[in-house]
């Protein structure tokens, strides 16, 4: 069946092919989807310039376009377990995970139906009453919005509610490997009665269904989250057009662990951080900091419980994480592992495929620590974007932060320790969007998510999520104007 989505429409893609949808844990065949050309895209930004240009959507009022952001979330309540069912066909996830996924994209569209109208500006005090000075709110425009594999129905609507809630129209162009929910997205949007041509979907590569998104006139920003050469790529041919862009492109994330910290469950905590997934989250605690005194009973401690994690499919209810995306993905992570080997970090658990029979037709690949690693090693500073944890050593709350702060990445990372003074200090000095403290990998929609350095540009949630998709206008109206008289009087 068709799977591209343009004017309110389901169409055959002209310029793309056929792709196979694979599950990573056993290699089954999941369906075959459209995907895009050039020219497909060009046709959904055609859609989506003309619903802006020419449509009532932006000029719908912010209380009504939450209320229908409200009616998706009703939506995908409704339909929970078809929903999260095809989350974890396509990504290999526990099913468990599946169902956690839906209801936080459910408090996604919640947040954003309900700050949709919040904040529609306000008024700037000139001082004078024959002037009404005020600051107005507009929507960006045409939208695209790129999205990757790991989280695909979470990352799509922290672009598209907050695009929605503001007044834009859009091109969604998911992960190639992990389109499903996007599918079923789009359906909903349109039973919630979103107009014709606001909401378009191309799925394929990027090379050819995603790059006219960065370079074409038409579309005014493009929202990007995955990796970093790509995140360049979109970055340079945005300047192009000098369009808007917002980029979210990893992290090598650091856990500090001091020496007085609530050790037990800083532990529990690091276990979490980075083989949550398979550790394939932008956010992983892949990076483990800990304190030189109490390194050895810590890590082995970790490693012991690491080599416990039972490795299984989307429908094994004794799993506790599952498989990585790709053959691709998985070769590329033990690339990782055996150049941090080669560097002299040391092995202390996995670092080889798994034996399981059962677990032969999938990408597995078991939690794996690295210690005695240090700075001058590329595997502490390349994103691996797999259940791989290293670990460093410190002696003092400076040399903490300057271990920890010694990455070209700045998205997230924590702190644990029962000193309150302590825990503010270094959470300060930290050069990242998101520090957590006594805790890993909570959000909410209401704050802020971005960050440092090459972790990308703009902010993501919350009201600085809505601030992405929207304009800021100064009006000056002069309501008693008379002549001046400055020249020739």
């Amino acid at each position: 069946m068709p799977e591209i989505f343009v004017q309110g429409r389901w169409k055959s893609a002209r310029g793309g092919g056929r792709r196979e949808i694979r599950c990573p844990a056993d290699g089954s065949l999941v369906a075959e989807v459209d995907e895009a050309g050039p020219e497909d895209t060009a046709d959904a930004i055609a859609s989506a310039r003309h619903a802006f240009d020419s449509g009532d959507w932006p000029g719908v009022p912010a209380a009504d376009r939450g209320e229908l952001l409200g009616r998706v979330a009703d939506l995908l309540e409704r339909d929970r377990e078809e929903i999260a069912r095809a989350e974890s066909l396509d990504t290999g996830k526990r099913l468990v995970e599946g169902g956690y996924d839906v209801d936080d994209v459910v408090g996604v569209f919640r947040h954003y139906s309900r700050v949709a109208g919040e904040d529609a500006g306000r008024i700037v005090d000139t001082g004078r009453p024959d002037i009404v000075s005020k600051i107005v709110y507009e929507p960006v425009g045409v939208c695209g919005l790129i999205t990757p594999w790991n989280y695909p129905l979470l990352q799509t609507a922290w672009k598209v509610a907050p695009a929605l809630a503001a007044g834009n129209t859009f091109v969604l162009k998911p992960s190639e490997l992990t389109p499903h929910t996007a599918i079923l997205l789009m359906r909903l949007l349109t039973e919630a009665g979103l107009p014709a041509g606001v909401a378009n979907l191309v799925l394929g590569a990027g090379p050819k269904a995603g790059a006219p998104l960065s370079a074409d006139p038409r579309v005014d920003l493009v929202s990007f989250t995955g990796g970093l050469e790509t995140g360049k790529r979109i970055m340079a041919a945005a300047a192009g057009t000098v369009k808007k862009i917002a980029l979210e492109l990893g992290g090598k994330n650091p856990n500090i662990v001091f020496a007085d910290a609530a050790l037990d469950t800083a532990l529990d905590f690091a276990l979490t951080a980075v083989f949550l997934n398979s550790g394939q989250v932008c956010s992983a605690g892949a990076r483990l900091v800990v304190e030189e005194s109490i390194h050895d009973d810590f890590v082995d401690e970790l490693v012991r419980r690491a080599e416990q994690i039972r490795l299984g499919g989307p429908f094994d209810d004794k799993a506790e994480t599952g498989p990585l995306i790709s053959a691709a993905h998985l070769e590329k992570v033990e690339d990782y592992v055996a150049a941090g080997i080669d560097q002299g970090a040391w092995l202390r658990c996995g670092g080889a495929r798994p034996d399981d029979p059962a677990l032969a037709d999938g990408y597995f690949y078991p939690p794996t620590v690295l210690d005695r690693c240090d700075n001058s090693m590329s595997v502490v500073h390349e994103e691996s974007f797999g259940p791989v944890l290293t670990v460093e050593t410190f002696h003092d709350e400076d040399e903490a932060v300057a271990t920890a702060n010694d990455s070209d990445y700045g998205l997230a990372g924590a702190v644990w320790t029962q000193n309150a003074g302590k825990a503010e200090r270094v959470a300060g000095r930290l050069r990242m969007g998101t520090v957590w403290i006594n805790d890993y990998h909570p959000y909410v929609p209401q704050a802020e998510w971005g960050g440092y350095k090459q972790s990308g540009i703009g902010r993501e949630l919350g009201q600085a999520g809505l601030d992405e998709y929207r304009e800021t206008k100064h009006i000056w109206h002069n309501v008693r104007p008379s002549p001046q008289r400055w020249f020739g009087s």
